[in-house]
């Protein structure tokens, strides 16, 4: 929870662009397998369906960040894209959602919604940049300016009638998407926390079926008493119908923080809960604090059960007080779902783990043993871009072979980091790093075959076709943070500016084909 400032590396050198580490600081025993960039699929340059929603950070509930459909913004017309830069009240330290052609204030319109740290939510049109509508969360002076913020995206209903948007009191609200009003039936605006000084939301919401998905982590600098946890809420009537605390997890509601004995073991990765595909279970990791393979789980990742969130399995690496007591947060990057029974984590030490999602552990789950979990089972460890830290969403691109069959499925995986971009690919259950470069960025994203990586130090977003560490073109823009960009509907948005700084203005940058 206390991470080193980013730092402008440049573009890559020619030496460094392929296969080679960059100045890589992981362990000596971290190998990390190469794979030429043929082994890269051909992106798709047209599409018969469009992309006109992003409803959600990551896209979708598996947070893949990836869609092959068109977007109106291809290589032939990314670098003369029309700039909008909108002023906005507050910082948004997240990811912008959008939807198209919804109705606002009486009016059929393409609207981008945001959240800034504060806890302001906005609609904004995506063609002119004007401000439809802003909620103002109630007793929002008690914070505004301070360090309590929250970092957490909105989320679309599926219904498109409604968002749902957190502040940084501890509240998750319902807003109309017609007019910002807030919806206060039921058990609405909702708590997720007894202690918000304490616990952050940080993570970007999620939707499972009836349910939203929160969770919690600790502001900057790890003070105490917190605990992560996660909780489902009923989208229709606010009621909060499970918890899991990953400390103290015989509890299962909101407990005060000072009343559990260990701290920490934060939720604090963009993703939040990743939800894999059937919707029947849940993802999440957390960051520093105890484990002791019972009740306490610091620097785990944890498979829950949906919707009871009950504990089915778990994987903690065998060096996890290490990484607690020297702040290398095993849960600054969410869960990634890679396809054929893999998935991936990476945290705060440079080191991508890959496990069985069969078998987090190496062992597969059973009721004898949802009383210990045992330490370590990881298939493969390789090293991050440059080998930094990892705070970013990878994105995941899957393409299905001709036949279809499960072996000529090809699945590619972006990574983007302080000190780089790369892309790995997935053969026979093993990543293999196909390109690199050392140019930072946030949480990729992949749309109408181009990737789009944002760069927090220096600002602007870098066009990439996907088998390639060379950008094809560069969108201006200002640095920033924890900010990624969406494309979707012939735009490309990204906010702009650092929650840490405590400002209560910030940008919102929309580049538009047409």
């Amino acid at each position: 929870m206390r991470p080193r400032p980013l730092t402008r590396l440049g573009l890559a050198a020619a030496g460094c662009a392929l296969v080679s580490a960059c100045g890589s600081t992981v362990p000596a025993d971290v190998r990390t397998p190469t794979a030429s960039v043929a082994a890269i699929p051909a992106a798709k340059h047209a599409a018969s369906a469009e992309l006109l929603d992003w409803p959600e950070f990551g896209l979708d509930p598996q947070r893949s960040d990836v869609s092959e459909d068109a977007t109106a913004i291809t290589d032939a017309n990314v670098a003369h894209l029309r700039r909008l830069t909108v002023s906005l009240p507050g910082t948004v330290d997240s990811s912008p959602i959008y939807l198209h052609g919804v109705s606002i204030a009486g009016a059929v319109r393409d609207a981008i919604v945001v959240t800034t740290s504060y806890g302001k939510t906005i609609a904004i049109d995506a063609g002119s940049g004007q401000r439809l509508w802003t909620f103002t969360p109630a007793g929002i002076g008690a914070w505004a300016g301070s360090s309590q913020i929250t970092t957490a995206s909105p989320i679309a209903d599926p219904d498109r009638l409604f968002v749902y948007a957190a502040s940084p009191n501890g509240l998750i609200h319902k807003l109309s998407l017609a007019d910002g009003s807030e919806d206060a039936t039921g058990a609405w605006p909702v708590s997720i926390t007894r202690d918000p000084t304490h616990e952050k939301l940080a993570a970007a919401l999620n939707i499972n079926g009836p349910d939203i998905i929160a969770a919690t982590g600790g502001y900057f600098g790890d003070a105490p008493p917190y605990q992560g946890h996660v909780v489902l809420i009923d989208r229709s009537s606010g009621r909060l119908r499970a918890v899991f605390n990953t400390l103290c997890a015989h509890r299962h509601q909101l407990q005060l923080p000072s009343t559990c004995k260990a701290s920490d073991s934060a939720i604090l990765s963009r993703g939040g809960a990743v939800v894999e595909p059937g919707g029947g279970r849940i993802l999440i990791d957390t960051g520093n604090g105890p484990w002791n393979g019972t009740t306490n789980f610091g620097d785990s990742v944890l498979e829950l059960a949906f919707p009871s969130l009950t504990l089915r399995q778990s994987f903690t690496p065998t060096n996890q007080e290490q990484l607690s007591t020297s702040d290398t947060d095993l849960g600054s990057s969410a869960p990634v779902l890679l396809g054929e029974d893999r998935v991936v984590l990476a945290g705060k030490d440079g080191i991508l783990r890959l496990l069985a999602l069969s078998r987090l552990d190496g062992q597969p789950p059973s009721p004898a043993r949802t009383r210990a979990h045992p330490l370590g089972g990881e298939l493969q460890r390789l090293s991050i871009p440059g080998g930094g830290q990892l705070f970013t969403a990878p994105a995941v691109w899957t393409v299905p072979g001709a036949t279809g069959s499960r072996r000529s499925v090809r699945t590619t995986m972006f990574v983007a980091d302080e000190s780089g971009t790369a892309a790995y690919v997935l053969r026979s259950g093993r990543l293999y790093r196909a390109w690199e470069n050392a140019t930072p960025g946030t949480s990729p994203v992949m749309a109408g075959g181009l990737l789009y990586v944002y760069d927090p130090a220096a600002g602007g977003i870098y066009v990439y076709r996907p088998s390639s560490p060379r950008p094809i073109a560069k969108l201006a823009g200002e640095g920033g943070h924890w900010n990624s960009p969406i494309v979707v509907d012939g735009h490309v948005v990204e906010p702009e500016g650092n929650a840490n700084d405590h400002k209560l203005t910030g940008r919102l940058e929309i580049f538009s084909a047409g």
